[in-house]
């Protein structure tokens, strides 16, 4: 367990009482209000400095109004020092009102379109999309990818006409960890990392593996191989809660993290743990 306040770069935040969460319906026991309350209560005995609110797919058109709410919250929380919001890209430019609207919050850093689900295989790399991508970066605006592994040779070529834009991939880019799948993961990793703009969430991990019976050991040469391949200087925790209890505790992830870290020097992980995720998204620029 470290032995210092961490930043959580991915955290989820609900209340099914305001918006609509249809992806929840396969996964019941999220559907649920979650507040930075509960997100207290559940790191428990970890410390959290800083988070970082990331969209939880709400129902469109809802997406507005759910970073109003976030940064509602955040008036009354001060660890919440940014978000990364929902925005609909393939809108193209298009969009641009839209954009105007989330960046009157002082708290947006980044935004995401889930790519994992869109039926259109070639859903990121259409050109209203990367149009829309474009639009970020004269604000300084990221862009998070959220994606399973088959889609990463698309998420290279997406980020290759957006050098101006800032990436980071969430949760490794989802690795078949279940069925015990390293290839071509492993290769289209390196590929992506190649990139310079883009860096990496360590997150999301436990998910993709077996829900209840995951080990340690299991998932340490997918982490070992992301901080390998991007580096430490551009990988950053991330506790994907409240998602992150389909298949274990808070604590429980920190405790993979910091075991498969052991080598680590303590600067190193400060890096990881705090300092990565602070510099990535502007945190100590609020």
């Amino acid at each position: 367990m470290p032995e210092f306040a961490i930043v959580d770069s991915h955290v989820h935040l609900c209340d099914p009482k305001q918006f609509g969460y249809g992806w929840t319906k396969n996964a019941p026991s999220l559907a649920r209000q979650v507040l930075p309350s509960h997100l207290t209560k559940a790191a428990e005995p970890v410390k959290i400095e800083q988070f970082v609110f990331v969209e939880v797919d709400v129902d469109f058109p809802q997406h507005l109004k759910e970073a109003a709410w976030v940064a509602q919250l955040a008036k009354s929380d001060p660890r919440l020092t940014g978000m990364v919001a929902a925005l609909p890209l393939e809108k193209g430019r298009a969009i641009e009102p839209e954009l105007e609207e989330l960046r009157k919050h002082k708290l947006l850093r980044a935004v995401r379109r889930l790519i994992q689900t869109q039926p259109d295989p070639d859903f990121c790399i259409r050109p209203a999309f990367i149009e829309g991508l474009k639009l970020l970066a004269p604000h300084d605006i990221a862009f998070d990818i959220c994606i399973f592994h088959h889609h990463l040779p698309n998420a290279i070529k997406m980020v290759r006409q957006c050098p101006e834009v800032r990436f980071v991939l969430d949760h490794i880019g989802k690795p078949g960890i279940k069925a015990g799948i390293f290839d071509p993961w492993r290769q289209n990793l390196k590929e992506l990392a190649a990139l310079p703009n883009v860096h990496c969430k360590i997150s999301g991990v436990t998910t993709e593996a077996d829900h209840k019976n995951w080990t340690r050991e299991q998932l340490k040469p997918y982490i070992l191989h992301t901080l390998e391949t991007f580096g430490i200087d551009r990988c950053m925790y991330g506790g994907d809660w409240h998602v992150s209890e389909l298949a274990g505790t808070y604590p429980q992830w920190v405790d993979v993290v910091d075991w498969v870290t052991e080598g680590a020097s303590p600067e190193e992980k400060r890096k990881l743990f705090r300092d990565n995720a602070i510099s990535f998204y502007r945190l100590d620029s609020r």
